[in-house]
């Protein structure tokens, strides 16, 4: 007797947006959104989650809410944030709620159960593509 496969889940993708800049953030140098992201990146080397991808995007338009991150998987809820400073503790926060949508099979990020900085800042929850 066989068992069935166990489906996979499908890996989460962390976006971060690398050219944020808030209204009060500096036009020379480092732009917020790429030391956020550099920041995501060294604390990940901290972590074991493998099925997490961490991507840097040019621009996920949201200007006015810099920075911004995202969560996308297929099949499941994407949600887009905004607010963040770009510190080390953005970072760890968008690693443990990127390690909740992991492990939820349709990505849900309960408000209750979000990290606090992400408690607030959400700007979209969008419905998965149907496949």
């Amino acid at each position: 007797m066989t068992l069935p496969d166990t489906p996979t889940p499908a890996p989460t993708e962390l976006l971060v947006c690398t050219t944020c800049r808030p209204a009060d953030w500096p036009r020379e140098g480092d732009a917020a959104g790429q030391l956020l992201h550099e920041a995501v990146q060294v604390a990940l080397m901290d972590q074991a989650q493998p099925a997490l991808r961490l991507r840097g995007i040019a621009c996920l338009a949201a200007c006015g809410r810099g920075c911004t991150a995202a969560l996308q998987a297929r099949g499941k809820l994407t949600y887009l944030f905004g607010d963040l400073p770009p510190d080390d503790q953005s970072a760890s926060q968008l690693l443990a709620v990127a390690a909740q949508h992991q492990a939820a099979a349709d990505g849900l990020l309960p408000w209750g159960q979000r990290p606090e900085r992400l408690k607030r800042g959400l700007l979209a929850r969008l419905v998965p593509l149907d496949e």
